[in-house]
C-alpha cells in the first residue's frame, strides 16, 4: 500500500502547485476602491469579485501568459496581458466612463439615504438620532416631506395613501407584515431594528418597475453587506433589555441583535390613559449572515418577534369599556445572491417568506387570523454601451390569508406573477432617460395588466437638476376586503411628478410637484367592511401638492439639521364614503423641523424635533355636510439627550411632546342619536400626553472606541 500512497500523495502535490494564485487591488483613478468587479481569467471559469476594499484573490489552473478581464458597471472593461505566476499583489486602475449613466441621477419621487448614495437624504443613524423618534425606522420618515403625521396609526401614510398602498422590501424582496400588531388607536411600530441597514430608498412616487404591488410608495431598505469590526452592544433601558454581536471571518460574517420589552414597570411610574390588563411585552430579534463567493455575495436575514397584550379601551357605544386581548408572532426570512458573470452581468436572485398569526379576544368575540406570504425574483442588468443600460426579470408574490371570527371563517389564497424591464438611455451627459413597462397577472382576481413607466432626469449644472417621472401603478385590494370577496379588480393609480434638486457639501435642497389620479377603489355599502357588504371598483379620487425640503450639515459648526413642508390636496370617493372627500388621515399642511448639536464640553449630543400639522378632517352626524369637522392642529415638540460617559458607554434621555399639548386626531361619534337628538362623540387622543425614556448602552469592541451614539 505504501507505494500507492507515495503515488497519491505526490498526484496531489503536482496538482496543488499547479494552481497559482492571482491577487490584487481594483481601484479609479483617484486610488478609490471598486467594489463588486468582476474579474476573471480570459476563456475560463476562474475569477473572483472585489470586495468593499476593492482586494480580490482566487486560484487557477491556467498556466503562461493569459488574458485577464476585469468589468464593473460605470467603468470600461479592462484586458491585461500577465504572466500568471507574477501576478500577486498588483494594482488594478480602471477609468470611469467618460459618458456614464449615472452622471445624471433621476431622483423625482424618490429620497435615498446611506454613505453611498450621492442624494443622500437620511443617514442610517438619523433613524435612531431623530428626537421623538423611538428607533423606529417608519418613525424617522415621517420626517420627510410627503408623509402624514397619522399618530393613531403608526404607520406610513403617503401622499394621500392609506398605510396598506407603501410596500416594504428588504434586500429587494417584499416584507408581507411590516408592522407590529395593534388595536384600536394605539400606535404601533415596524418590526425591523435600523442597526443592521446600511440605508434606505424611500421613494413617495414613480418609482421603478422592478417594484409592484404598491398604490403609493415604496420603502426599501439593504442591510449591511460586510460590518466595519466584530462587536457586542449591551442595552439597559426604561422600557426593557437589548443584546447584539456581530463576528467577522475571512469570507462571512454574522450579525444578531435581540431585544426584550416590557412596558409593565414603565406603566407602574407613568401609567398612561389605558386601562391596561396585561401590559405590551414582546421579546425577538433579527440576524443577517453574509457569505462572499467567488463573484458575489450570499445574504440571509432574518426577523422573528413575538408579542402579547391585554387592555380595556372606552367605547362610544358601550357603557362597559371593551377588551382587547392579543397574541402575535410575526415572522419574516429572505435569502438572496447578488453578483456578476460572464461580460458585465450581474444578477439578483431572492425568496423571502413572511408568517404572522394572531389570536386573542375582542369584547366577546374570540379570533385568530394567519397570513404566510411568499415573494421570489430573479432579475438580470446588461450595460448595452456607455449609453445604454437595461434590465430585467421576474417575481411572484404567494399570499394565503385565513381568519376565523367566533366560528365564522374567511380568507383567500392569491398568486400574482409579474415581469419587469427597464432600460436607461443616456443622450448626452447631462441628460437621461429610463423607460420601463411591468407585466402583472393576478390569478386571483383573473387579471392581466401592462403598467408603462417613465422618468427623465436633466442636468442644469454640477451640483443641479430636474427630473421628471410618469407611472401607472396597481394593487390588489387589501385583506380586509379580499376576506370577504375576490370578484373585484386590482385598485390603479396614475402619478406625475416634477422635481428640482441641489446636492452640494453636505446641503441638500428639493422642491418637488405632483398630481396622482385613483381609480377602480373599492367601495362598499356597509359601515365598516363585513361578511354581507356589496363591494365594487367604483372609487376614484385624486391627489395634488408640493414638497420642499432642506439640510444642513455645514453652515454652523456642530448643527446638523433638516426642515420638510408638504402641502396636499386630495379627495376621494371611496369605502363607504356617500361622495369624494379628503380622508380622515390627511392634513393639508406638515412642518417638520429637525435638529441635532453636538456640545464637545459636556461630551453630549442634544437633539430637538418640532413638528406642525394642520387640522385634520372628520365626519359629523349631527352637521348635514360630510367630512365638515377639523380637528385643531397638531403640534409636538421632542427632545433628547446623548452623554458619553466612555468612549464606549452612552446615556441616553429623551422626552417626546415636552409641553404635554393635548392632540386630538378625530373623533367618534355614536351609532345612533340620544333623546335629544344628538350623536355623542370621543375625542381620539394619544395613549399619553408625554414619553420618557431612559437607557444605558454599552459597546465592547477590540478598537476601544466605537459605541452606541450614532445608534440612538
Amino acid at each position: 500500500m505504501k507505494p500507492f500512497l507515495l503515488m497519491g500523495i505526490l498526484f496531489f502535490t503536482i496538482i496543488s502547485f499547479s494552481q497559482t494564485m492571482i491577487s490584487g487591488k481594483i481601484v479609479d483613478e483617484k486610488n478609490n476602491p471598486v467594489f463588486n468587479a468582476n474579474i476573471f481569467i480570459d476563456g475560463t471559469y476562474d475569477g473572483a469579485t472585489s470586495n468593499s476594499d476593492g482586494d480580490f484573490s482566487f486560484t487557477t489552473t491556467a498556466e503562461g501568459n493569459q488574458t485577464l478581464v476585469i468589468s464593473v458597471l460605470s467603468f470600461e472593461i479592462k484586458k491585461l496581458e500577465i504572466v500568471m505566476n507574477k501576478f500577486q499583489n498588483k494594482t488594478i486602475i480602471l477609468k470611469r466612463i467618460a459618458t456614464e449613466l449615472n452622471e445624471v441621477l433621476i431622483t423625482a419621487g424618490t429620497l435615498e439615504s446611506g454613505g453611498k448614495s450621492r442624494v443622500s437624504v437620511l443617514k442610517p443613524l438619523d433613524i435612531l438620532t431623530t428626537a421623538g423618534n423611538p428607533g423606529d425606522i417608519v418613525s424617522a420618515f415621517k420626517t420627510l416631506p410627503g408623509t402624514q403625521i397619522v399618530g393613531e396609526s403608526g404607520k406610513l401614510f403617503v401622499r394621500g395613501g392609506e398605510a396598506n398602498e407603501t410596500q416594504t422590501f428588504v434586500d429587494g424582496l417584499r416584507v408581507a407584515q411590516p408592522y407590529l400588531q395593534t388595536t384600536n388607536n394605539v400606535p404601533t411600530r415596524s418590526t425591523f431594528s435600523p442597526l443592521l441597514f446600511k440605508g434606505t430608498s424611500f421613494s413617495t412616487g414613480g418609482y421603478s418597475a422592478e417594484y409592484g404591488e404598491a398604490l403609493s410608495s415604496i420603502l426599501v431598505m439593504n442591510t449591511i453587506d460586510e460590518p466595519d469590526l466584530e462587536k457586542t452592544d449591551i442595552g439597559v433601558m426604561s422600557l426593557g433589555t437589548s443584546l447584539g454581536n456581530t463576528q467577522k471571518w475571512k469570507n462571512n460574517s454574522l450579525s444578531v441583535n435581540t431585544s426584550y420589552i416590557n412596558l409593565q414597570p414603565y406603566q407602574a411610574l407613568l401609567p398612561d390613559n389605558i386601562e391596561w390588563i396585561k401590559p405590551y411585552q414582546s421579546i425577538g430579534g433579527e440576524t443577517v449572515f453574509r457569505q462572499k463567493l467567488d463573484r458575489g455575495l450570499l445574504k440571509f436575514y432574518a426577523s422573528y418577534t413575538a408579542a402579547n397584550f391585554d387592555l380595556k379601551q372606552d367605547d362610544i357605544n358601550y357603557p362597559e369599556k371593551i377588551r382587547t386581548q392579543n397574541k402575535n408572532n410575526n415572522l419574516y426570512s429572505n435569502l438572496s445572491y447578488k453578483g456578476g458573470f460572464g461580460t458585465n452581468w450581474n444578477i439578483f436572485a431572492g425568496i423571502s417568506f413572511a408568517k404572522s398569526q394572531n389570536s386573542g379576544i375582542y369584547d366577546v368575540y374570540y379570533y385568530d387570523s394567519s397570513e404566510n406570504a411568499s415573494h421570489l425574483k430573479l432579475k438580470f442588468v446588461k450595460p448595452i454601451s456607455d449609453k445604454i443600460k437595461t434590465s430585467f426579470g421576474a417575481d411572484y408574490f404567494y399570499t394565503n390569508f385565513s381568519e376565523s371570527v367566533t366560528n365564522f371563517n374567511s380568507g383567500y389564497n392569491s398568486n400574482i406573477f409579474a415581469a419587469f424591464s427597464e432600460t436607461d438611455f443616456l443622450f448626452t451627459n447631462n441628460l437621461i432617460a429610463k423607460v420601463g413597462f411591468r407585466f402583472s397577472k393576478n390569478y386571483l382576481l383573473d387579471e392581466s395588466s401592462i403598467a408603462p413607466r417613465l422618468a427623465l432626469g436633466y442636468k442644469l449644472a454640477k451640483n443641479q437638476q430636474f427630473s421628471m417621472a410618469y407611472g401607472t401603478f396597481e394593487q390588489a385590494p387589501k385583506n380586509d376586503y379580499l376576506k370577504y370577496s375576490t370578484n373585484l379588480q386590482a385598485e390603479k393609480a396614475q402619478h406625475y411628478i416634477l422635481s428640482y434638486e441641489f446636492n452640494k457639501d453636505k446641503q441638500i435642497f428639493k422642491a418637488e410637484v405632483y398630481y396622482k389620479s385613483y381609480d377602480n377603489l373599492v367601495k362598499y355599502d356597509t359601515k365598516s367592511p363585513v361578511f354581507n357588504s356589496n363591494f365594487n371598483n367604483s372609487g376614484t379620487g385624486y391627489a395634488k401638492g408640493l414638497e420642499l425640503f432642506w439640510r444642513d450639515n455645514k453652515n454652523i459648526k456642530n448643527l446638523e439639521y433638516w426642515i420638510s413642508y408638504s402641502y396636499i390636496d386630495t379627495e376621494r370617493d371611496y369605502a363607504n364614503f356617500p361622495k369624494q372627500a379628503t380622508p380622515s388621515f390627511v392634513a393639508d399642511h406638515t412642518l417638520s423641523l429637525v435638529t441635532k448639536y453636538w456640545i464637545q464640553d459636556w461630551r453630549s449630543q442634544i437633539g430637538a424635533t418640532y413638528t406642525f400639522s394642520s387640522g385634520r378632517p372628520y365626519n359629523n352626524p349631527n352637521e348635514t355636510a360630510f367630512m365638515d369637522g377639523k380637528t385643531k392642529s397638531y403640534n409636538n415638540l421632542s427632545v433628547n439627550w446623548a452623554y458619553l460617559i466612555s468612549p464606549q458607554k452612552i446615556l441616553f434621555f429623551s422626552v417626546t411632546n415636552v409641553a404635554g399639548i393635548k392632540n386630538v386626531y378625530g373623533y367618534n361619534y355614536s351609532n345612533r342619536p340620544n333623546s335629544a337628538g344628538i350623536y355623542k362623540s370621543q375625542a381620539i387622543v394619544p395613549t399619553a400626553d408625554r414619553f420618557f425614556f431612559v437607557g444605558f448602552f454599552w459597546t465592547i469592541s477590540k478598537d476601544k472606541k466605537t459605541n452606541q451614539l450614532e445608534n440612538l
